[in-house]
């Protein structure tokens, strides 16, 4: 039996876009593809023993090299309390370590294990296997439209937020320090420095 429509939001109906959404469709679109993206990712990284938003810090990990927590946490645009539970569990798999940082002791730094190094092809192969599904049926010109315009989106919001300021530029700020290497050797097309967020 259908059920009945709630009578105090008679719009609210399946497949609908709500009354209350209809000042933001796209908005309301992108909410909707953001969550489905989410339980995609979570779906795929779930084979690797990993939930979502993990597989980005050890993205920054793999390239990176040690890092302070507090820089983790500030490029990673986490609640701290988020980024300490995830590092719990990582540390726990196997896959980082921590240790007080030789040059101010009250710092802790942070690295992935020479045994993340399997975990890094896993990842990849999910990243991969998550754009194919996202993009599928899109040809190269429509996927690169797709791109053009959600970097505008993200322009935007971070114009906004006053956010984003580790965001990829095409070269590096006069003085910033040298790239560091990271824990383990990345073939071509590996993933990087988590450029491109999970969307939720």
């Amino acid at each position: 039996m259908k059920p009945e429509a709630d009578p105090f939001c008679p719009d609210a109906r399946r497949g609908e876009l709500p009354a209350t959404a209809r000042g933001g469709p796209v908005s309301h679109a992108v909410s909707r593809v953001a969550r489905l993206h989410r339980a995609a990712a979570g779906r795929l990284l779930k084979q690797a023993g990993l939930y979502p938003g993990q597989e980005l810090v050890m993205m920054y990990l793999w390239e990176a090299g040690p890092v302070r927590q507090s820089e983790l946490i500030r490029t990673s645009e986490l609640d701290p309390s988020t980024v300490t539970k995830m590092l719990q569990r990582l540390e726990q798999s196997g896959h980082v370590r921590r240790c007080p940082d030789p040059a101010d002791r009250r710092a802790v730094l942070v690295e992935a294990t020479e045994g993340s190094c399997a975990l890094l092809a896993e990842v990849g192969r999910a990243w991969s296997t998550l754009e194919e599904l996202t993009l599928a049926g899109l040809d190269p010109a429509e996927r690169a439209e797709l791109g053009r315009l959600l970097a505008k989106v993200e322009d935007n919001l971070c114009t906004e937020a006053a956010e984003c300021r580790d965001r990829p530029r095409t070269a590096a700020p006069e003085g910033a320090p040298a790239r560091r290497e990271g824990t383990c050797a990345q073939p071509p097309g590996a993933p990087g420095r988590p450029e491109a967020r999970t969307a939720g």
